[in-house]
């Protein structure tokens, strides 16, 4: 699924008034990480996660790894915050603007 600038607009409305409840440490992206997002994401929907890495490459290739392993959506990203979406499996919760 793919999101158009519109649903991106609305997520990262809703996504601003929320913390980072990832963190992704000097480890980087191990498979408790994956979990803990995988996790989160079947609660929330919407979630941001913190990454601590020493440079934008690394930081872009974290993302990127996490936004394939957890099969979600890459929103928004600024500076080390990248803001994730993936719709529930039970129903969501989120109702997305039509694209």
């Amino acid at each position: 699924m793919n999101l158009s600038e519109h649903q991106r607009r609305f997520l990262r409305g809703l996504a601003h008034r929320l913390e980072p409840c990832v963190l992704v440490g000097s480890a980087g992206v191990t498979a408790a990480v994956v979990a803990e997002v995988d996790r989160a994401l079947d609660h929330h929907e919407l979630i941001k996660v913190r990454i601590r890495a020493p440079d934008r490459d690394s930081r872009d290739a974290a993302i990127e790894s996490l936004v394939a392993e957890a099969q979600a959506m890459l929103v928004h990203r600024i500076g080390h915050v990248a803001v994730l979406y993936r719709p529930g499996t039970t129903g969501q919760r989120l109702q997305l603007p039509a694209a």
